[in-house]
């Protein structure tokens, strides 16, 4: 018997990058050599710190539920990272924790968005955004920025794209999928326009803020901006920073009022996050912060290894980034030189490589731009060393 499925989730699709990763992991399943640049997860071992302090939660019987935004010693060591990290002052009524940044993005967009708001998505972006954004009944309008643009919108760009009925605008720097980051004054640009548009809510995705190598200060909007103060929700976790990916921890910051608007959606849905992991991300938030920088040091090597190998090949355009750990290359030049058939875009060259060179990358389309293809750098520099091998082999043998 087919069983009725909800029009709103048919109106989503699965994560396209979850998928590459799950391809891989089965054809590798069944005994193919795949070298696997899908997934955007920190290859690192959680501080032992952080797990030390699981273990004794579990061994203090800390097993139960706890209050649905999270326990106080959490809340206030992300209220002091928040000061520490960023010079932002909050309350703990202004702090919700979740299951994840995407679990907070989730209820934050629950929470503000009715059917027929706008959300202002700058692309390329995080494959999530548009998805959940449909799930509230809302519509998102893409901003695009180009290779040339360095993948970063203008302040005409947004300005143009500001309707009566544009609800959000979602920031996310460095991006996931280019690892570019806006500049302070590049924000102060932005948040200019914004401050005329009262109606419109910011939502800060800094999940990578501490995977960031540029040459200049990582920024978000309210540092450039902060009369957008009452007005902005800034999301964090500890996922990528503290290579916590499984542990689910994410938390917002911002007005109360949405704050608590927030807590109501969780409350009927998760009610609060894992007793374990909170016990987990407490002791990573205010603990020994050198283990950032130590990771820092590893994944801009292999970005620089990644950026010169890639540039280095015939139909290839890749430009530096500033943080996060992808590269996302343009390649409409070397679909031109395979010239074959069944690859005449992005999505057929990501299953082409996968299927001949068993190599596994995530079409740009996925987030937003075409013509692209995006490699996670979170893998040993032996497997990045091996991609580069293959995309050479196959480069070489069409010259």
């Amino acid at each position: 018997m087919d069983i009725q499925l909800s029009d709103r989730v048919k109106s989503i699709k699965p994560s396209p990058t979850l998928a590459v990763a799950a391809k891989a992991a089965e054809l590798q399943k069944n005994g193919h050599d795949i070298v696997s640049l899908g997934a955007g997860e920190p290859d690192f071992p959680t501080p032992e710190f952080a797990k030390e302090a699981a273990k004794q939660a579990i061994d203090a019987n800390f097993t139960h539920y706890t209050q649905v935004d999270g326990i106080p010693e959490l809340k206030e060591a992300i209220i002091n990272k928040l000061s520490r990290d960023n010079n932002l002052i909050y309350k703990p009524e202004q702090i919700l924790v979740s299951c994840g940044a995407k679990h907070s993005i989730y209820n934050a967009m629950q929470a503000l968005l009715n059917p027929g708001d706008e959300v202002i998505i700058p692309a390329p972006f995080w494959v999530s955004y548009p998805d959940m954004d449909m799930l509230t009944g809302a519509k998102p309008v893409f901003v695009t920025a180009d290779i040339q643009q360095r993948f970063k919108i203008t302040p005409d760009q947004l300005a143009a794209a500001i309707t009566d009925k544009t609800r959000m605008v979602i920031l996310n720097s460095p991006s996931n999928p280019s690892g570019v980051a806006y500049t302070k004054a590049e924000l102060t640009a932005l948040g200019e326009v914004l401050l005329q548009h009262p109606q419109i809510v910011i939502l800060s995705d800094d999940i990578y803020e501490h995977t960031f190598w540029a040459d200049f200060p990582f920024s978000n909007i309210l540092n450039a901006c902060p009369a957008l103060y009452d007005r902005t929700l800034i999301i964090n976790g500890v996922s990528k920073a503290y290579a916590m990916t499984g542990w689910r921890i994410g938390y917002t910051a911002g007005p109360t009022s949405v704050i608590k608007a927030m807590y109501k959606i969780q409350g009927q849905s998760t009610t609060n996050p894992c007793s374990i992991s909170q016990k987990a991300a407490t002791a990573a938030l205010s603990g020994d912060q050198s283990f950032i920088k130590d990771m820092n040091i590893a994944f801009k090597a292999r970005h620089d290894y990644m950026v010169k190998a890639l540039t280095a090949l015939p139909g290839i355009e890749c430009i530096e980034a500033d943080g996060a750990f992808y590269v996302l290359f343009k390649i409409t030049g070397l679909i031109k030189r395979l010239n074959l058939a069944n690859v005449t875009n992005d999505t057929e060259l990501a299953e082409y490589l996968i299927n001949t060179i068993g190599l596994a990358l995530v079409p740009g389309s996925a987030f937003g731009a075409p013509g692209y293809l995006r490699a996670s750098i979170a893998a040993s520099p032996q497997q990045l060393e091996e991609a580069i091998k293959r995309l050479k082999t196959l480069v070489e043998k069409i010259n």
